[in-house]
């Protein structure tokens, strides 16, 4: 991402009131009226967006600084010194929100995935199926809990886990799925509440992207047997780091407090096996000092991304985030699109992306390596206690049938993204310089092997 293209700007609260005509794609449109108008900027053409600011992120306003004030100045900074501290009361002010019964709040959205794991029983000699397109964090909660991750390819345009390719490395050792939300939008639930039932597997949802996004009228995270946030410092409700896990199951709930305790349990007496993963008191108070507005920026985000992609679609070459039948809301914590170079004389991403960014717009790629291409792989296959537990054979097999070759060109050609936690957070003007940039750089394609 070009970051001078993302210079701070108070969020407003409010999407601008311009007609949803004002860019007209199908007709591409003119740009200006100047003799660079149909000039890159990157070649020395007028650029699209000019001295424009997206709105600040972190979110912080006068709530949010009252609530640290407050917890600063109370000495309760650890959340078993209060019963109602911050943490306790985000925990149930957030499954409130999130439609549930229970939440447990952490230190960290991996830690909230090795929380689940640990307390759905999962460990040695077993296997959780998961995707390669997706932070580290997702794999090191199951490594951590020494099961074995394996990798399903994903879909080329939504980005997600493909159900046909996880159902496909299922074996008598898998146990469970961890399909990922990616970018804030729901996978393929559907089939992945299917293939649960049939192979009798858990479902976790690692929503770490996706506060309040909605599928058939749940929260994500609500939906499997049990759902894993992040609040990392980018994600939509952010307190620099932390995480939450939620469901409906109250005695898997107790368990994950367990295990996040040290495991000692809420009597007091120590259980079972457990790291020390417990939110502290500031990082609760940030959280409970945003949850009162979270719910307008999610509106703006949703309305600004509707936006975006009903004009975006009618650009060639540059396909929006294909969501899954059943998608009502998205977190859009990323805006993302396929990007088809056959569409620009066959200019690779990094051209075009530089051409955007020279007209005010910084797109980039997001994730460089799928998971199945990093290092993690061999150092598992030489641990004494993965060749023990799974066995040569088992081991082989897994490491051969690692390709993920959507990934790889997903990864390599394709995917390109607007960081959305601020910049959807602007206004429809806003918008406008976003698709009046891809607009401009498609009109313009032949000019793009001149970079």
């Amino acid at each position: 991402m070009n970051s001078k293209n993302f210079t701070r700007r108070k969020f407003v609260g409010t999407v601008s009131a311009s007609t949803l005509g004002a860019v007209a794609i199908g007709s591409i449109p003119a740009f200006g009226a100047t003799k660079t108008s149909n000039k890159l900027a990157i070649l020395g053409g007028n650029p699209v967006r000019q001295n424009k600011s997206w709105p600040d992120w972190p979110y912080v306003d006068k709530n949010v600084m009252d609530s640290i004030e407050k917890t600063t100045q109370s000495g309760i900074w650890c959340r078993i010194q209060a019963k109602d501290g911050t943490v306790p009361t985000f925990e149930k002010e957030y499954a409130r929100m999130m439609g549930v019964t229970r939440c447990v709040a952490v230190g960290s959205g991996t830690q909230a995935l090795h929380t689940a794991v640990e307390a759905l029983g999962l460990g040695p000699g077993d296997e959780v199926i998961t995707s390669p397109y997706t932070d580290p964090g997702t794999i090191a909660a199951i490594l951590s809990a020494r099961a074995l991750p394996v990798l399903a390819d994903i879909d080329r345009y939504s980005f997600q886990v493909d159900p046909d390719d996880v159902e496909r490395r299922i074996t008598k050792n898998t146990k469970a799925i961890m399909p990922v939300h990616m970018m804030g939008q729901p996978a393929d639930l559907d089939r992945f509440l299917q293939i649960a039932r049939k192979y009798n597997l858990f479902l976790i949802e690692d929503a770490c992207q996706a506060h309040f996004a909605k599928f058939r009228g749940k929260m994500l995270g609500s939906v499997g047997d049990i759902g894993c946030f992040s609040h990392q410092s980018s994600k939509v409700i952010s307190c620099g780091e932390g995480g939450s896990i939620i469901s409906n199951n109250a005695e898997l709930m107790e368990q994950c407090y367990t295990v996040q305790n040290h495991g000692t349990s809420k009597f007091g007496r120590t259980e079972t096996i457990g790291p020390k993963y417990r939110m502290n008191e500031f990082e609760g108070a940030i959280l409970l000092g945003q949850l009162p507005t979270a719910m307008e920026r999610h509106a703006v985000r949703n309305k600004n991304a509707q936006y975006l992609t009903s004009k975006i679609k009618d650009i060639p070459g540059i396909t929006p985030q294909k969501l899954y039948d059943g998608t009502e809301e998205g977190s859009f914590y990323l805006y993302t699109m396929n990007y088809n170079k056959e569409e620009y004389n066959g200019v690779p991403r990094e051209k075009y992306l530089k051409a955007l960014a020279a007209e005010g717009v910084g797109l980039s790629p997001y994730i460089k390596n799928g998971l199945h291409r990093e290092p993690w792989v061999d150092n598992i296959m030489g641990r004494k206690e993965y060749q023990q537990m799974y066995g040569k054979n088992r081991l082989e097999e897994f490491k051969q049938d690692m390709a993920c070759p959507v990934c790889d060109l997903v990864c390599d050609e394709e995917m390109v993204m607007l960081w959305a936690s601020g910049p959807l957070l602007g206004t429809t003007a806003d918008m406008d310089d976003v698709i009046n940039a891809l607009a401009k750089v498609y009109e313009n394609r032949d000019q793009l092997k001149s970079i």
